[in-house]
């Protein structure tokens, strides 16, 4: 194969809010951590064991805006993008890294019941749909509801 590929698929919960960057252009990005966990049994002493791993995530513009207007702490979303490493200087002036997921689609997957439903420890089921990177204008938004979908 002579071609390359840079993709990354997650299923996570939010670590914390959507940050959010305004430019003087009118574009912005929004930043979050996504949590992903590996749960397995120990061979040596039969107890489950669970593996957190971070993965900082990178939306920009349109995306941005709906992940911070809809997206909170603890929310469970789908995370479709590539890699990106980027190079920058401390206070001491020393190179760093820090790799990214620059996110191109991505998909609710806890909905606004679930949410406050977690909040008071139960949960109900309810519908989804797929928000990705080139969402078309919200729905009127009723008055029981504050989501487009």
């Amino acid at each position: 194969m002579s071609g390359t590929l840079n993709k990354v698929m997650l299923i996570g919960h939010l670590g914390d809010e959507v940050k959010m960057h305004y430019f003087e252009g009118g574009g912005c990005i929004g930043r979050f951590p996504l949590a992903t966990n590996e749960t397995y049994t120990s061979k040596q002493t039969n107890e489950r064991v669970t593996n957190t791993e971070w993965h900082n995530i990178v939306v920009r513009n349109k995306g941005a805006e709906i992940c911070e207007k809809y997206l909170s702490k603890g929310d469970k979303v789908y995370v479709e993008g590539r890699l990106k490493t980027r190079k920058w200087q401390d206070e001491s002036g020393n190179d760093r890294y820090s790799t990214e997921i620059q996110c191109t689609d991505f998909t609710f997957l806890s909905t606004k019941k679930e949410s406050e439903g977690n909040a008071s420890n139960t949960s109900t089921p309810a519908a989804q749909k797929p928000v990705g990177k080139e969402p078309e204008a919200p729905e009127p938004i009723g008055e029981e509801d504050d989501l487009p979908f």
